[in-house]
Formats: structure tokens, sequence, C-alpha cells
């Protein structure tokens, strides 16, 4: 039998924090639920000390997940963040406390100010054994470890092994490595540090150069036995190692890596267009294993090839990770019991009755304007109802007037959280730009539009479209909008108007979390 390999899903925590990615509440649940059918070992949940919400939301996912798989919070190496992050953890039925410091000689002479390597162990070991304080299980990082000298990661790691660490995890943390250098960096440390054979050798690479799977797979040829990883390779600045990626890899290469998961691979191809989904943020058509196009054959030769048998130019099966060719087709003759299932299936689970009715008469309404639903519609559909719930503004009503030689003039109706209504009409360049100087007029949140898109949400002359569009605050922070409807120019205000409330909803985080002189969260 070969090593198992544990897999470690970080894209509530690591994967949030991609510029213009964050999840509400409700989201991270429906998330939760799909990794809790991925099968994976650990979800890292959050961040509890970062804010009231945080905390919240970890111990909502600790719920969720019930004894299914451990439940991980992150901390710094401090004692009031891990005092949190076991309070939040309370609830779990198998936490872990991820805590960490820096390690590599950028981090400790600049973002420490000059710490010494011996006090940042010292600093380590005092919060593993704080941590042990309240949980068997407790992770420890040492940031940038990609970048330190082999001699001084070593003794950081049998430092907080002594310490009661059960998990040690080398993350790659700006991406810099290359593969044989960071497969040999493992197998050193192997060799090296006394202890790690007793312990969960954890590695966390980031794919700044494009190479964070075969970083993540260099790693398990080594020795490592965990791989953190996000759904979509979802993360700071480039990513992380991609899930979907990592986990096929190894199970094409069992063999030759000595290795296998347990993760029900046939999820991945939902979970990849949830996500992407829920965070606003599209996965590239050739991205491997849940890209539109990893199954699809243009070419002539190709064809041929694949309809003689579908190993001459496929190396995993489609059905491996849940693509498939037929699906369930709604229609407006589709009844409550129909749709219900089938966005329970979706994720989409336990919708209160009221809410269903809402979700049933949008559905209604698409249907009789569509020949067939897709799942796609299905979740554009949900995304748009959980868009509009507690929503801050909410667009009404809009009203264009353009064309040659017309000034564009645009008229739009938008409820605030108060329940007042407004009305406004500005002229503009477009009617886009006509109608987004309306909502500006309104709403007065000073923000600069960054990037403005729009696709067909599926294949039809009638099909839904989605807007997405980035805009960034007077700070420099990225906030995604998404919006859809049959016209594309509701659909643009839709997107505008969401994108509006995220952005305020963050200052207003922002703002209390200034108030309780809580800092922003770790990064690994």
């Amino acid at each position: 039998m070969s090593r198992k390999i544990a897999i470690f899903d970080t894209t509530l925590r690591d994967g949030e924090q991609s510029p213009g990615a964050s999840m509400n509440a409700q989201e991270k649940l429906v998330i939760t639920r799909q990794l809790l059918r991925l099968n994976v070992d650990v979800i890292e949940a959050g961040f509890p000390v970062s804010s009231p919400g945080d905390f919240k939301s970890v111990q909502d996912i600790a719920i969720t997940c019930g004894d299914q798989c451990i439940v991980a919070g992150l901390t710094r190496a401090v004692e009031h963040d891990i005092d949190v992050c076991a309070e939040a953890l309370e609830v779990a039925a198998r936490p872990r406390i991820h805590t960490g410091i820096g390690v590599s000689p950028e981090h400790l002479r600049y973002k420490f100010k000059g710490m010494s390597l011996d006090e940042a162990i010292d600093q380590g070991v005092a919060a593993v054994r704080h941590a042990r304080k309240y949980v068997d299980d407790v992770e420890f990082y040492a940031e940038d470890a990609g970048r330190a000298p082999y001699e001084d990661l070593a003794r950081m790691l049998e430092a907080v092994i002594k310490a009661g660490a059960t998990v040690v995890n080398i993350p790659d943390t700006t991406g810099f490595s290359v593969p044989w250098e960071f497969g040999q960096r493992i197998r050193y440390l192997m060799e090296h540090v006394a202890g790690i054979e007793d312990v969960c050798v954890s590695v966390h690479c980031h794919n700044d150069l494009g190479m964070a799977t075969a970083l993540s797979l260099a790693g398990v040829m080594n020795g490592a036995t965990q791989v953190e990883c996000t759904i979509n390779g979802l993360g700071e600045r480039a990513g992380n190692t991609a899930m979907e990626e990592v986990v096929m890899a190894i199970k094409m290469h069992e063999s030759e890596l000595d290795a296998h998961t347990d993760i029900n691979t046939t999820e991945f191809a939902h979970t990849s267009r949830l996500v992407s989904s829920i965070t606003g943020i599209n996965v590239q058509p050739n991205k491997a294993v849940v890209g539109a196009n990893a199954f699809a054959h243009s070419s002539g030769i190709h064809q041929d090839g694949v309809i003689k048998n579908r190993t001459t130019y496929e190396i995993i099966a489609p059905e491996d990770v849940g693509v498939s060719g037929s699906q369930i087709v709604l229609t407006a003759r589709s009844g409550h019991a129909a749709l219900r299932k089938r966005l329970e299936d979706l994720g989409y689970a336990n919708i209160p009755d009221d809410k269903f009715e809402q979700v049933h008469a949008a559905f209604l309404e698409l249907a009789d304007s569509k020949k067939e639903i897709y799942d796609e519609d299905l979740h554009s559909l949900m995304g748009e109802q959980d868009r509009n719930e507690n929503a801050i503004y909410r667009l009404d009503a809009v009203q264009i007037s353009c064309g040659q030689p017309l000034v564009s003039t645009a008229t739009v109706t938008i409820t605030d959280e108060n329940d007042e209504v407004h009305t406004a009409c500005e002229i503009g360049s477009g009617p886009i730009d006509a109608m987004y100087s309306a909502i500006n007029k309104i709403v007065q949140a000073e923000n600069d539009l960054m990037e403005y898109s729009v696709k067909a949400v599926t294949r039809g002359i009638d099909a839904l479209g989605e807007v997405t569009v980035r805009i960034m605050d007077r700070d420099g922070a990225i906030f995604i909008g998404r919006g859809s409807d049959r016209d594309i120019t509701v659909s643009s205000g839709k997107a505008y108007v969401n994108a509006l409330n995220r952005m305020i909803d963050q200052q207003r985080c922002n703002a209390q979390r200034a108030e309780s002189g809580t800092d922003a969260p770790a990064h690994i």
C-alpha cells in the first residue's frame, strides 16, 4: 500500500486572500459542504483573531464539519492569537491550531525588524507549547522556508517538534523555489531533523513562478505527507497549489511517488465551478483538469484519435473529475421538487421555504425565456439571490436612452439598507458610463473602475448575460462584483452595485478592526 498524502484545503483562508475573492459566512458554508464531499483531510477555516466575523465563521465551519475532517485555525506566534483561535475551535470535534513565525533572513530582518534566529525559534517554541495547552494537534509553519538556509530551518523545526508540534509546514511563501531544489530541501530536513519521522511533514507552495504544483510533487517525492492547496489555485498574488492538479498528478503517478490521496475526484469539476461562482474569479478555459477546454478537442487529427480511443489524447477520463456530456435539463415545466433536488446536488442545501419560493419564481421567469436551464444558469441565479440578500444597496430599476447622435442618458432607482428609495439621472459617454455615473451619484463611494467584462453564462442566443467588474478603493484594495440578467445593461448595473456593496462592507469591517486594534491576517 502506498503512502497516504493528507490534503489540507486552505481555500477559505489563503484562497480568500486573493484580491476581490472575499466570501460571506453563508458562502463559506456552501464551500465547506462541498469540500466535505471531496473528502479533504483538513479544512483551514480562517484566522479567528482577525475579526469577529472570521471568529464566528470558524465556529460555524467547525460545527458543519463535525468529525468528518480536521478543522484548523491560523494564528501568529502570539499568545492572544492562540487564545482566540482555541476559543473559536472549542466546538470542533477535531481541532488543529496552525501557528508559526518567519525563518528566512528577509523576514527576520525586515518583517520582524532585526529579530535574531534564536529569538524567532524561542517565540515559535513558546507558541507551540501554548497551543498544546488547548489542543493535541498543533501545526507549525516556518514562514518563507523556501528562502531560509537549510541549517536555520532544520534548527527551528527540530525545536518546535521537541516542543510538541505534530505537523511541520514548510511553505515556499514567495513561490521562489524550483522543484529540484525544493525537493532537495525536504530531503535534507527528513535526514537532519531529529524527531521528524514522528510528525507529519507538510508543504505549502505558492505559484509566483508557475510551479506550485511541481513544487508540491517534489515535496511528496522526498518525504512530505501533507499538501496544502486551494480549489482553482486561489491565493495570494499568483495563487497556491491547485488541489485538482496535485491530486490528479498523484493519482496518475501513484507508483512513482509511492503515494495516494483519499479525495473523491469526481467532485472536482463541480467544486471548481462553485468556487468560481462564489468568488467571482473565472477559471481560464485552458486550466488543467477543470478548465472548459480541458477535455475539448478542436483539431481534426485529435478528434479522429479520440474517436478511435480516448486514451490517444486524454490521460484522465472526464468522468474521473466529474465532467460529463449528459445532464438533467430543467425547463419551465419542471416542478418544485426537481428544482430543489438539483440545487441540493449543486451544493445549495437547506434553503428555507420562503427563500426557495423566491428562487423558484426567478427560475420560472428565466425558464420562460430559455429553452433549457443549465447548471451554470442555476449557479448564476443563486448568486444573484445571495447578492441581493442583506445587500447595502439594491438596484431596482434602470432606464437607458442612447444611440447616434443621442447623448447617452441613464436613470436608476436604488433602495438602500434602510429601505429608502433613491432615483438619479446622469449622462455619459455611453450607456454603461451614464448608468454608473447615476449609481455613483446615489451611493457616493469613491472608487476607480479597473475592469469590465461580459460573457454568456451558457450557450445560445437566449443565454443569461453575466458581467464581472473590478473596482479599486482609495486605499488600493480590489473588489469584484458580479451581476446576471437577460438584459446585459441590467447585468452591468447589478455587477457594479455588488462591487460597491462589497467595498463598503469591507471598509466598515476595517474601521471596526482599527477600533479594536487587531492586525491583518498573517500570510504564509
